[in-house]
């Protein structure tokens, strides 16, 4: 479901990547969240971090929200931004301070993706979730 003439936007508002994605393109879309990341100048562990995050996020809106969602990455000053919007019932915005239980049903991705980023932030409503990351530059 990637729309190939959206991979790179750069537009004013600093949007480099826009895309809408479904379980069968996950893969696709971490390769170009990953090269993406990499221009812009994000390197070594960092890169590995964001994109596991990214991922993680990605995938809750696969299984939890209807099959799939849209992704907007951006450039702000010194920072990438990632965007994770889907149409699903909604949840609860509460992140666990600690690693969920294993015997636990969910939790694992949003409490990855909250230790690997540098910020978090979550909003819920009749319409979605939207799911915002922020990774400071280098």
């Amino acid at each position: 479901m990637l729309n190939f003439s959206e991979e790179s936007v750069d537009r004013a508002d600093g949007t480099l990547l826009e895309q809408r994605f479904t379980a069968d393109c996950l893969a696709l879309l971490r390769a170009l969240v990953e090269s993406t990341a990499a221009k812009e100048g994000l390197d070594d562990d960092r890169l590995g971090e964001f994109v596991l995050a990214v991922d993680e996020i990605a995938c809750n809106a696969v299984e939890h929200a209807g099959g799939g969602g849209h992704l907007v990455l951006r450039r702000l000053d010194g920072a990438l931004e990632c965007l994770i919007t889907d149409k699903g019932p909604g949840f609860t915005p509460e992140l666990p301070e600690t690693a969920p239980d294993l015997d636990s049903t969910g939790g694992r991705g949003l409490w990855l993706a909250r230790l690997l980023t540098d910020r978090l932030t979550i909003a819920t409503g009749a319409a979605g979730a939207a799911v915002t990351l922020l990774m400071h530059l280098p």
